[in-house]
């Protein structure tokens, strides 16, 4: 969390608004789907946020995995939000001066926005997930993805199900989901 009380996942801007970093073609991310775990810590990008994420990276395969700030999952996106983060530094930078905030500190809050890692994924969006990363989301035996406009979710199941009931769609959807992935493995 910053020092003005804005989150990473929560504060970023809306695609389009400003003009910045909108990418041609990007409609961001909606939907949902359940990727089990595959060997060596390997996960599978679903198409559609697949597809998405290539068009937000300029048609590079590369994903932005990050922590979320509030909750015990990770949060995704494509190369583009750069652009927007860069922005929001300093809209978040100027506020802070504007207001009189002096626990506000640059470094502290670029390291917060920019700390996410880059990884490539394959044309089946196969990707390796940092060991640190695993951690931070508490990733277990498989990933639910949740599109979320300007970015997506990406849940370990069992954390989801800890959640409110602010988040029972996204709990009927992920339990669905899980149940499939199950019996079609069994």
């Amino acid at each position: 969390m910053s020092g003005d009380g804005v989150g990473l996942a929560q504060s970023w801007p809306r695609w389009g608004k400003e003009g910045i970093g909108q990418v041609s073609g990007f409609g961001g991310y909606s939907g949902q789907a359940y990727s089990p775990a595959g060997d060596k810590g390997r996960f599978v990008l679903p198409s559609a946020l697949r597809k998405a994420v290539k068009e937000s990276s300029e048609g590079n395969r590369i994903l932005c995995l990050a922590a979320h700030d509030r909750f015990d999952c990770l949060v995704g996106f494509g190369l583009s939000r750069k652009a927007q983060l860069h922005a929001q530094l300093d809209r978040e930078e100027e506020r802070a001066i504007r207001l009189g905030l002096n626990e506000f500190d640059r470094e502290v809050r670029a390291q917060q926005l920019f700390g996410f890692e880059q990884m490539p994924f394959d044309d089946s969006g196969r990707f390796v997930m940092p060991e640190h990363l695993r951690d931070l989301g508490k990733v277990g035996e498989g990933l639910y993805f949740q599109g979320a406009g300007d970015f997506f979710f990406v849940w370990n199941p069992e954390e989801l199900m800890r959640m409110g009931p602010e988040w029972k769609g996204a709990q009927a959807s992920c339990a669905k989901l899980v149940a499939a992935a199950n019996k079609g493995a069994a």
